[in-house]
């Protein structure tokens, strides 16, 4: 048996909301790891859902391809909380989600205002008994080629911890990427002696990630076995547990990277459900924001007055970089 551990994020590019980094653990025999996990699980997976009609089987694949802005959440939902539902994880409300899969986080709300006392029902979107129904064909189909969905678990950076790391580390690149090698390296804490083979969709334009990854494992020596535009690849680890780590480009072709990306939008639309309905609930007439760059400044600009009256910091409202 073997590990695999993929990774994305949703929100590196925004001035408002949080970044999103998450991570989905699988437990898989070693001729399903060597080989694509869509084609072991094509019977209850498709990458293109139907948008008109409940799905069949579920959606998993980069989130860009599920989620268009304006678009519902539905697609997203059928392909977290049915997977969530094999784990035992099954939240009913939005602040449920966070508990389960964003702990840390969830303990940093009461201090943001538009999170303090923020909930409502899940799913937003999706139909109830056909996530019932999808998750139970998915958990079937797993325990007939022996794969197990292990873990999800995701870290939520709002604007003033995001500000506070830029700051320590000096880009925002390397803040995701720390980030990210840190989350992974606490969930492989949690597993046995098994191979890990580690996805992480690329950085940006980094392609070299030796340096960050042996100042998280100092322990063994980390070897690099190829960096590139395409994909960079190390190995570290002793003979019994041998670990693999590759970044790639549109590393979400890789089944439990794109569950992340999935799990990782879904998060930051949640937070930024909450972000917008605190700040329209102040500034009547307020159109909300997916806090991009240009239209971020906008709607700054539109809660200008609203924001020195409420004494909220730029801090805690704007990611400077």
């Amino acid at each position: 048996m073997s590990f695999l551990i993929g990774t994305d994020e949703a929100g590196y590019g925004p001035n408002l909301g949080p970044l999103v980094i998450s991570a989905t653990v699988w437990s898989v025999p070693d001729e399903v790891a060597s080989g694509d996990l869509y084609d072991w699980l094509d019977e209850v997976v498709c990458r293109k859902p139907s948008r008109k009609r409940e799905p069949s089987r579920i959606p998993i694949a980069d989130s860009k391809a599920l989620y268009k802005p304006g678009g519902g959440l539905r697609s997203l939902e059928y392909g977290i909380l049915s997977t969530l539902a094999t784990i035992g994880a099954k939240p009913d409300t939005w602040r449920g989600l966070w508990r389960s899969i964003a702990a840390d986080a969830q303990r940093s709300m009461p201090a943001i205002p538009w999170y303090d006392g923020f909930d409502r029902d899940l799913p937003a979107d999706a139909d109830a008994q056909r996530l019932e129904y999808l998750s139970e064909r998915f958990q079937r189909r797993m325990s007939e080629i022996g794969v197990r969905l292990v873990a999800v678990c995701s870290d939520a950076v709002f604007p003033e911890r995001f500000n506070e790391l830029v700051d320590q580390l000096g880009s925002k690149g390397t803040v995701l990427s720390r980030l990210t090698i840190n989350l992974v390296k606490q969930l492989m804490a949690t597993l046995g002696d098994q191979a890990i083979l580690v996805q992480c969709d690329k950085h940006g334009g980094r392609n070299k990630y030796g340096p960050l990854l042996q100042d998280a494992f100092p322990d063994y020596l980390v070897e690099i076995r190829g960096e590139g535009r395409s994909q960079s690849v190390y190995r570290w680890g002793p003979p019994q547990r041998r670990i693999e780590a590759r970044f790639v480009a549109k590393g979400e072709r890789f089944l439990p990277s794109a569950l992340a990306s999935m799990m990782s939008k879904y998060l930051r639309e949640l937070a930024m459900m909450a972000f917008n309905q605190f700040w329209k609930k102040h500034v009547p007439g307020l159109r909300p924001t997916a806090g991009y760059p240009a239209d971020a400044r906008r709607f700054k600009a539109d809660i200008a007055a609203c924001q020195t009256r409420l004494q909220i910091t730029d801090r805690m409202l704007w990611r400077n970089r």
